[in-house]
């Protein structure tokens, strides 16, 4: 029989889908799962867009441009004009997702062999989008124990060489909902600047800042416009993740050139998506604002709990709608494992995601796990109900001294 690419063979897992066979079956045994361990939110996609887009006259579904509806780009330009980040539709790319759109960056920018410096851990399919291109990723590593703040500059100075092409942050934070303030962002702007390489910033989850917080984006930034690269998609915004329709901006027209040529290769990004995102975006102001309290109201039902259960070390997460937990477990992913094997309170049993998937440096992470506060607050806490008890009868439980970590 023909055998796989080498490419394909090392493709790693995903850490919030691995488990998923011992899910299924914990559902046919008649478990109710409550799933935390993907971003897949339970709050409704716009119900106006979504009538709205039914109305749209459609006989034959054509492909877009390569780049993307111009009515759906005009008014994505819209919307960043109106929360401060001056583009033009003609700095957009519309990609299958931002998946697509990290993916054409690695390939656009980075040669075989060259490399990124990414703060760990990060979002876990980052590995497989670099994996794919040769490209390597030199991770700089965050700590639990001050809510995984952003190193010092002198420390990602310290990792850059004549293969660096580029600094990757996600802001606020898959996985960690850590948030990065404008001071952060313009020390990295200089010294990207300083080397001449990328700052690559995933903003998806730009709406989600908590306690006061202005998010300030990588656009912003004076005198970047050939170094910054954000990439966006309308998923976590709009609750809408099957949709798929990402984006790269960039004033860097260079970038978008070579973009534009990958584009073209895959012929059209989703031409319904874009279509259903354009009406999202004609009511978004009530609807993310609503969003964010009640994504608000999640994050603060999971601190409370987590703050409660001993030996937990955690942190109040400032974005997103993730964060971290460490465990008195030798192995979170065991203990994922078994909470869907063997364990189950008042017929329910919860589904996490292992924190080690999303580091690059082997052996970190074995004891911690990432948590997505993505469901309604009767199921999220009935989530932490089983998370607490499983905690008190797990037999490979460690007894440790609990810290709780509240980044100020």
């Amino acid at each position: 029989m023909p055998g796989i690419s080498n490419r394909a063979g090392k493709v790693p897992l995903s850490p919030f889908r691995k488990l998923v066979p011992y899910a299924d079956k914990a559902k046919e045994a008649g478990k109710k799962v409550y799933h935390l361990n993907i971003g897949q939110p339970d709050i409704l996609t716009p119900a106006s867009a979504i009538e709205q887009f039914k109305k749209i006259p459609m006989k034959v579904i054509a492909y877009s441009p390569a780049v993307g509806i111009t009515s759906y780009r005009k008014k994505l330009a819209g919307y960043y004009h109106k929360n401060g980040m001056p583009v033009d539709p003609d700095h957009i790319v519309v990609t299958t997702g931002a998946s697509e759109a990290i993916q054409m960056l690695c390939f656009s920018c980075m040669d075989n062999g060259d490399e990124l410096i990414i703060p760990e851990p990060f979002y876990a399919n980052y590995n497989g989008f670099t994996q794919i291109a040769d490209v390597k990723i030199r991770p700089i590593t965050c700590s639990i124990e001050d809510g995984f703040a952003l190193p010092s500059v002198d420390q990602f100075e310290e990792l850059i060489n004549e293969k660096t092409k580029g600094i990757f942050i996600t802001n606020p934070s898959n996985p960690t909902g850590t948030f990065y303030g404008k001071e952060e962002l313009e020390q990295l702007g200089r010294l990207v600047k300083k080397h001449d390489l990328y700052l690559i910033i995933d903003e998806v989850y730009r709406e989600f800042c908590f306690d006061g917080q202005e998010f300030f984006s990588g656009l912003n930034l004076d005198g970047l416009e050939d170094h910054v690269i954000v990439v966006d998609s309308v998923s976590k915004r709009f609750s809408a993740c099957g949709v798929r329709v990402g984006a790269i901006v960039t004033k860097n027209e260079e970038v978008l050139e070579s973009i534009t040529r990958y584009a073209k290769l895959r012929l059209s990004p989703p031409a319904l998506g874009q279509m259903l995102s354009e009406a999202m975006l004609d009511n978004e102001e009530d609807y993310l604002r609503e969003a964010k309290m009640e994504y608000d109201r999640r994050r603060m039902t999971v601190y409370r709990r987590l703050s409660a259960m001993p030996g937990v070390v955690s942190y109040k997460p400032r974005g997103a709608f993730y964060c971290f937990a460490k465990f008195p477990v030798k192995s979170a992913e065991h203990f994922c494992q078994w909470l869907l094997e063997e364990f189950e309170y008042h017929g329910a049993t919860v589904m996490l995601s292992p924190g080690e998937g999303f580091y690059a440096t082997p052996g970190l992470g074995v004891d911690e796990v990432r948590i997505a506060f993505v469901l309604n607050s009767e199921d999220l806490e009935s989530a932490m109900d089983c998370l607490e008890e499983a905690l008190k009868v797990y037999p490979g439980k460690l007894e440790e001294k609990k810290v709780l970590v509240e980044k100020i």
